[in-house]
């Protein structure tokens, strides 16, 4: 499994350089539509074939956001993510919680926590200002 990794794939670095430059968290479809601009033989089972890979080697992240789409992420520092219920836009949160987190479930139930992910949810700025 480690050999599919090693190989040079024109495929996967496009998808790669693509989710690092932009920060709207993507489906899989729309990164398929972005890279079929400068390979336009690529299908969408290799794009999501490709996607798994990096997702497995840990260069992207890959979540659920309530809905039956994967949505993926080129930044792998760490973060949290606002969905905004109104318009579906996701934000990106910098909030240092993981410390405090990880040492609070050790001391209530003796948990080795190896990753928090955390999800806000509510209504972003741009949303409020429009319903006013």
């Amino acid at each position: 499994m480690q050999e599919e990794f090693k190989r040079y794939s024109r495929q996967r670095e496009e998808i790669l350089q693509i989710l690092r430059r932009t920060s709207i968290h993507p489906t899989a479809e729309w990164i398929y539509f972005q890279v079929k601009k400068k390979i336009p033989r690529l299908s969408l089972g290799t794009v999501y074939r490709n996607l798994n890979q990096l997702y497995k080697k840990g260069d992207i992240k890959k979540f659920h956001l309530g809905t039956p789409f994967e949505h993926f992420d080129g930044n792998i520092s760490p973060h949290q993510h606002f969905i905004c219920r109104k318009c579906g836009k996701i934000y990106d949160l910098y909030l240092d919680l993981g410390k405090e987190l990880k040492a609070k479930a050790k001391k209530l139930k003796k948990f080795k926590v190896e990753k928090i992910e955390i999800e806000f949810q509510g209504v972003c700025l741009n949303c409020l200002r429009l319903s006013r």
